[in-house]
């Protein structure tokens, strides 16, 4: 699409939500954390449709909460979404060198062992509230690709799509299995979040808190097409809400191992056993358990 398409009336808003974005991304930490809260209550007060899958996730992976501690729970998560979205802005558009210092990094030695094999590797990413920005903090220490999902706006895909490629190495669109695998059997990490209900027939059934959800099995399929290490990768802001935290995991050992649900299981531990440790910074306003086994009703 040319440059002159997008000045079409339909892409103003989109070029006003980028405008906005690149403002955030250059405001004081303090101003930036507030916007961000402000944008998270007034989506939790007024975006009903998302308040009630938010409260529905969080009733089934959680429910030893009584009530009251549950509705915090979702009100936080609203809050940590919005600061996400400044988050995210900062990573688009801001150079990460000026985030150094306010970022640790653990397991490095993991991740600096899994590439001395020369195969590459799978990034489990997760998607918590700091993906993006845990993408650009990421890119301080390790080069990686990143599977994203096309935006269906155009404008908007373009100014995502150099976001993340100034980011990382290259942005692939996630039904290009075969790009995937070229670049890990390049010698590339790849950034991979699997942790989305992607429909019936591209998953299997396996725990996730508890309850059986659609599980994509393409993790089990790169990794076996690759015999890359799987890197499950963690991150977070801390509570201070001036700093982030990464860390890797040890690669996953044994891992495909044949069983589909058995590593679709596995990836669902590691993934939930991260969000426990912050589950307001998670993304729980999308329906993770959406797809149903079959004969069974819906949660939403």
């Amino acid at each position: 699409m040319s440059k002159t398409s997008f000045l079409h009336p339909r892409y103003w808003p989109t070029w006003g939500s980028i405008g906005l974005m690149r403002l955030s991304a250059w405001l004081p930490w303090r101003v930036k954390l507030a916007v961000g809260k402000t944008i998270g209550l007034l989506a939790w007060r007024f975006a009903k449709r998302r308040r009630h899958i938010t409260e529905t996730n969080l009733r089934l992976a959680f429910p030893e909460l009584d009530e009251a501690t549950r509705a915090r729970l979702v009100r936080d998560t609203f809050v940590a979404n919005g600061i996400g979205i400044v988050e995210t802005a900062t990573g688009w558009c801001r150079d990460p060198e000026h985030l150094r210092h306010r970022v640790s990094f653990k397991g490095e030695e993991h991740m600096h062992q899994a590439m001395a094999q020369g195969k590459g590797a799978l990034i489990i990413g997760i998607h918590f509230s700091t993906l993006d920005l845990g993408g650009a903090l990421h890119s301080l220490f390790f080069p990686a690709d990143v599977v994203y999902r096309p935006h269906d706006n155009a404008l908007f895909e373009r100014f995502m799509t150099r976001a993340r490629s100034r980011i990382f190495g290259k942005a692939i669109d996630r039904y290009d299995l075969r790009g995937v695998v070229r670049r890990i059997k390049a010698g590339h990490a790849v950034w991979y979040s699997p942790d989305q209900d992607f429909g019936r027939e591209a998953s299997v059934f396996a725990p996730f808190f508890g309850v059986e959800a659609a599980t994509i099995k393409l993790t089990a399929k790169i990794a076996r097409m690759t015999d890359a290490p799987v890197m499950p990768l963690i991150f977070h802001r801390n509570p201070d809400d001036r700093t982030y935290t990464l860390e890797y995991l040890p690669a996953l050992v044994n891992f495909p191992s044949g069983d589909e649900v058995a590593d679709a299981a596995r990836v669902n531990a590691v993934i939930e056993a991260a969000i426990r440790r912050h589950p307001e910074q998670y993304l729980w306003l999308h329906r993770r358990f959406k797809t149903r086994p079959r004969g069974e009703a819906g949660f939403y």
